[in-house]
């Protein structure tokens, strides 16, 4: 991948605040959802996503800005060190020694707190012969530790290594949903850093902000094992027409003026079809009326919240002179005080 700054399109030294503003604003313009038929959005998206996933973590953007870690959050040669701790520590002042320290130490006969070359090895030796005491178990006595030298420390580390292997990193992504999405249980498309687009089925009675794990759909591990999961978050998409509120679903239902006072049966749409609703006389601007079972989905028992309908009277927006005429009638005969 790209340098995660130049795809953020930030500087190295942005602050997290901006740095979450950029990728805010990539992550709404290259959405998958807002670009159905670009594939390249999808990717582009899905850079943006892995880039974030670097510089947006405070851990990671330290060890990146280091050169412990590329772009994609794999270890470098930077970040090794056989010793412990992290490589070229004698750059940055700490106790421990790099690999460069000790090569030197070995090889060149100087180094912090070793001694030389010829003090260090009671056989001498080569950069081989150094380079297999350290890593592959055989060697010159290195500081009086015996045939095994350096070699069966690390041969002892690696086998603890190779039997546990460090599993690779999760990465966090996010999908927007429709609510006919939701009430179908239906598959829907997922863009994941590394893995490309995904289908997901979203569970039955899924909920606004709910993450879903994805085994194996996460970073590659650096040392051989399994890899990271995906963790998805599904974020509801706005409707024209509903706002959910858990399992319940709420609406406006605007009516004339006529329809309030003398009723009417009004043909109201829901997430899955046509429903007649009774609209009682004299029904006041605000009344709610509940359509049980027109909701959506519960994560308990499949069963379906309800759809609440709230009543708003709406008078023609260029005005009606008849109505005028009939309204300023009323207001001489002052039929009744709403106050």
């Amino acid at each position: 991948m790209r340098d995660p700054y130049s795809v953020l399109g930030v500087t190295k030294g942005a602050d997290s605040a901006a740095i979450k503003s950029a990728y805010r604003k990539l992550a709404k313009k290259f959405h998958p959802d807002q670009n159905p038929d670009d594939p390249k959005a999808k990717e582009r998206f899905a850079e943006v996503s892995a880039a974030y996933d670097i510089v947006g973590d405070d851990e990671k953007r330290r060890a990146f800005d280091r050169g412990e870690i590329d772009a994609d959050g794999n270890p470098t040669m930077a970040g090794f060190n056989p010793f412990g701790g992290r490589g070229g520590s004698r750059a940055q002042g700490g106790p421990n020694p790099g690999f460069e320290d000790i090569f030197a130490t070995f090889t060149q006969g100087r180094g912090p707190g070793y001694r030389n070359a010829g003090a260090g090895f009671s056989g001498g030796g080569g950069a081989e012969d150094i380079l297999k005491s350290m890593f592959g178990g055989g060697g010159p006595d290195i500081g009086g530790m015996g045939g095994a030298g350096m070699g069966g420390m690390g041969g002892q580390a690696r086998s603890r290594q190779q039997a546990r292997p460090k599993k690779g990193a999760d990465v966090k992504v996010s999908t927007r949903v429709s609510l006919e999405e939701v009430l179908a249980a239906d598959k829907v498309q997922v863009a994941i850093p590394g893995q490309g687009t995904v289908k997901i089925a979203l569970p039955k009675g899924v909920e606004d902000g709910q993450t879903i794990r994805l085994k194996g759909k996460g970073k590659p591990s650096p040392t051989g094992g399994a890899n990271g999961d995906a963790l998805v978050t599904v974020r509801f998409a706005q409707h024209s027409s509903f706002k959910a509120d858990g399992a319940t679903l709420l609406m406006d239902l605007p009516v004339t003026l006529d329809e309030a006072v003398l009723g009417a049966r009004i043909s109201v749409a829901t997430l899955d079809g046509t429903v007649a609703l009774n609209l009682p006389e004299n029904a006041q601007s605000g009344r709610t009326m509940r359509l049980k079972g027109r909701g959506l989905p519960t994560a308990k028992d499949g069963e379906r919240g309800d759809l609440l309908i709230k009543v708003q009277i709406k008078l023609p927006e260029d005005g009606d002179e008849a109505l005028s005429a009939l309204m300023k009638r009323w207001r001489t005969d002052g039929r009744y005080s709403a106050r």
